[in-house]
């Protein structure tokens, strides 16, 4: 297993990365609308024959040669003749869309080479790819953290930083419709299944800086999710040791209706168990997601989005042991537990959507929505401690356990958290094509409505002794001169009770034209955004405040022998404060928050080459992010507790580099190499490291077939990053602590034995139709080996202390170790 993985990262690093080739997809249709099987794809030229057939949908896709001319041929039994379309010359990585119909004449499709996605600074992500990779996380969230500019450190969290923002500044989109998360989640061990259901998805993009108008205000970066509409029957079974998903679709007889539906359910005790807390812990993740299509005519069409998610998060420790310090004095923490907590998330959403064509090239769009989430978070934990020296002599009796003890102590924690929260929204956008120019607008309204209840507090015991909080007494404590009079108080105490009511209205309107420069293919982008807001039920009237947000965009082509795109994006990108923000460290709410600002600019350059014989692609970003009206924070795991003061500015700036394409027939694979520096200058103190700055960052996504097995597929995603500010107390001023946690090294590998695949003739054609396997469109069988390496990543410190010596010890809250799983995929 170990020379396999070996070969096969040495493979990857020596050989070149090949450029994902031009393709044309689309479906096969008879002559009265239905889905065609069986059609011969095909074309010839002087590599030889290439051919493809449409699948049970109608559906195809024939990979076609680079800046060539070629004349691809449709073929059916059911009609006289071949028809065939002529393919102008096509620069690699460009996809068309071909709805073949029988009965019609033949056709000349234009393609247009000038990526649009590309000079919009957005990455398209194959959804093959998403499904494919191995990780703890199975969601689209899986490959953004391996993309340029994003960054993820905790094994078990969906959540990512974007360029030196945190978990709040990521706008995510499913069907033009802004989904939110739960808020109380402290842990990755809680969070459960992300929002988006894979099998479900069709097209992904992202971008991680300089968007469009019309997106929304948020300042760090946008994930844009399309779910496909089915074209026939289908299901699709997925089954691991995490858990499984069930995904059925369906379409009408007249073709109006479509649905798909999707559960899922994912355990992950096998993760947690694999920790060094012993515990009894028993979380359940479940979800049911629906989309529903309906098109009575060519001008309406309509779509329903639903989902239903409850997170029971269940924890009972009993006892952990963290060895840490060096060889030559190892030392140990013990604890033992007493108590357990117990989580619930219930979330419910869903959105109607109605689209209208006005005509050819005008069309709107009118969209409602309603999000409720109903979350409790109820602990309480003894922990009594014992931090000493390790015994490392290996014949003794007590080998590995703590022969003297330097502090020992106690910990309770305390919380009965509750949050209810109804989000709604209201909304109508168009799009107007005029020539070379398109004109596009929005307008929403949105109420948010949070019903709040905040109780936690901590007590801390260290030798018999009540420690007391951190901060200025205002009882004098001269002691043992004169009794101290003061009263017991937790080390930590937060109790609010909190009725907040937002109301928003937002809008944009861009602006975006083709044209030529001389020979050179130009595209320009402008537009703002304007959003008003104010917060009521606060203990204090909050005003109405309002913020514009200007943006624009360039993309210029050459005309070079060169493949080149160059890109210049930026403009003030202004987040006016969700729920979250405007909460202050003590859980009270401060309705004058005023929006944050980040004024970026974003300079790329996509490089299109052929390297012996192949073609490659690179793409670099170099951004610069100014902020001000900052609302500093501290991170603990992935929650986040804001100061609520407007108080500090900073900034950000750095590099991404990426080099991406299919060097194996049907996969994609790319390097990312990123550089990000970010600092905040809080009431004039001075710089210091965000709690984001992390400042390198390596990752490899590799897919390639097992030599001499072509059925076996393997799947490697491996990413380092720089170690992040956070290794000192939550509660400790960060001008004097600014320690770092150690850098995150992962590698989840996969190895997948493909026993169907339609879209593979290689594999196909000894497929025969009476075997046990043809009624399969996909059937695979895995292993999963999540941490291949067994790399110790820790995501907090556990701050121990010693009430003799005044000394605090840090010990590190390790994440998931090496972990074996078996997943089972099937299509029908």
């Amino acid at each position: 297993m170990n020379k396999l993985i070996t070969l096969t990262i040495l493979l990857f690093f020596c050989t070149a990365f090949a450029q994902k080739p031009p393709m044309i997809y689309g479906i096969a249709l008879d002559e009265s609308d239905q889905p065609l099987e069986s059609v011969k794809v095909y074309y010839d030229d002087i590599t030889g024959h290439h051919e493809t057939f449409s699948d049970r949908t109608g559906f195809y896709k024939l990979e076609i040669p680079v800046e060539r001319k070629v004349v691809v041929w449709f073929s059916h039994k059911s009609f006289r003749g071949e028809l065939f379309v002529e393919m102008e010359h096509m620069k690699p990585g460009v996809s068309s869309e071909f709805n073949f119909k029988a009965g019609t004449q033949m056709v000349t499709l234009e393609i247009d080479n000038f990526d649009h996605k590309a000079v919009q600074a957005i990455t398209v992500i194959e959804p093959e790819v998403i499904r494919n990779i191995p990780g703890l996380n199975q969601g689209v969230e899986n490959i953004i953290k391996l993309m340029g500019g994003a960054s993820g450190s905790n094994d078990l969290s969906t959540q990512y930083s974007v360029r030196g923002g945190n978990y709040d500044e990521n706008l995510v989109y499913v069907n033009d419709v802004e989904i939110y998360r739960p808020f109380l989640v402290r842990s990755g061990q809680q969070e459960g299944l992300s929002f988006t259901n894979t099998a479900m998805v069709q097209n992904v993009d992202f971008s991680a800086g300089g968007f469009q108008s019309k997106y929304g205000d948020k300042m760090s970066s946008v994930l844009d999710v399309t779910y496909r509409k089915p074209t026939g029957f289908g299901a699709q079974l997925e089954a691991s040791f995490l858990g499984g998903s069930l995904t059925l679709e369906g379409v009408s007889k007249d073709k109006k209706w479509s649905a798909i539906v999707g559960g899922r359910y994912r355990n992950n005790s096998l993760l947690v168990n694999s920790q060094q807390t012993e515990s009894n812990y028993k979380p359940t993740f479940a979800d049911v997601q629906s989309i529903v299509n309906y098109k009575p005519n060519d001008k309406w069409s309509f779509n329903f989005i639903g989902n239903i998610a409850q997170n029971n998060y269940n924890y009972q420790p009993y006892f952990r042991q963290t060895n840490f310090g060096t060889v030559s004095e190892p030392i140990a923490l013990q604890i033992v537990y007493d108590g357990q907590e117990k989580d619930r998330y219930r979330t419910f959403f869903g959105a109607l959507t109605a689209d209208y064509n006005i005509s050819e090239n005008s069309k709107i769009k009118i969209i409602g929505s309603a999000y409720h989430t109903q979350e409790q978070e109820y602990f309480d934990i003894l922990a009594q401690y014992a931090l000493g020296d390790v015994d490392s002599n290996i014949g003794s009796d007590t080998f590995g356990d703590i022969k003297f003890a330097r502090a020992v102590g106690s910990q309770l924690n305390h919380a009965r958290n509750d949050l209810d929260a109804l989000i709604t929204n209201a909304e109508v956008k168009g799009t107007h094509d005029i020539g070379s120019n398109r004109i596009e607008w929005g307008a929403k309204y949105t109420r948010e409505d949070f019903r709040d209840r905040l109780v936690e507090w901590e007590v801390i015991d260290s030798a018999g002794f009540s420690i007391r909080p951190p901060v200025v007494d205002y009882v004098p404590n001269d002691q043992p001169y004169n009794p101290y009079t003061g009263a017991l108080v937790p080390y930590q105490n937060v109790r609010a009770t909190n009725f907040v009511v937002i109301n928003r209205l937002s809008g944009y309107a861009q602006w975006s034209r083709r044209a030529m420069l001389g020979n050179s293919k130009l595209f320009m982008n402008a537009g703002a955004r304007v959003q008003q807001w104010q917060v009521d039920g606060a203990s204090e009237p909050g005003k109405s405040q309002v913020v514009v947000s200007p943006r624009g965009q360039l993309a210029l082509k050459p005309n070079w022998k060169m493949d080149m795109l160059f890109r210049l994006s930026g403009g003030v990108y202004s987040q006016p404060p969700f729920y979250r923000e405007l909460r202050d460290s003590l859980g009270q709410v401060r309705p004058n928050v005023k929006a944050q600002n980040s004024y970026h600019i974003v300079a790329g350059n996509d490089f299109s080459f052929k390297w012996k014989g192949r073609p490659f692609k690179l793409v670099t970003e170099a951004y610069y992010k100014k902020m001000d009206n900052i609302n500093t924070y501290t991170l603990e795991n992935v929650r986040i507790r804001y100061r609520a003061n407007n108080d500090a500015v900073a900034y950000a700036y750095g590099m991404d580099v990426r080099m991406n394409g299919q060097f194996v027939p049907g996969t994609e694979s790319w390097v990312t190499l990123g550089y990000m520096k970010t600092e905040e200058n809080y009431q004039g103190k001075g710089y210091i490291a965000r709690p984001t700055d992390q400042r390198l960052k390596f990752a490899v996504l590799f897919q390639d077939y097992v030599p001499n097995i072509p059925n076996m597929r393997v799947y490697l995603n491996m990413v380092y990053n720089t170690g992040l500010p956070g290794g000192s107390p939550s509660y400790a001023d960060s001008y004097k602590y600014q320690t770092r946690l150690n850098d995150y090294r992962r590698a989840d590998a996969g190895f997948a034995y493909v026993f169907v695949d339609r879209n593979d003739s290689k594999l196909n054609k000894d497929l025969k139709q009476d075997s046990w396997k043809a009624p399969f469109k996909e059937l695979t069988l895995g292993l999963e080996i999540f941490n291949l390496f067994n790399n110790q990543n820790a995501i907090t410190n556990t701050w121990v202390r010693d009430v003799y010596t005044k000394s605090s010890y840090g010990i590190p809250n390790f994440l998931t170790s090496r972990v074996f799983s078996v997943k089972l995929t099937a299509k029908i």
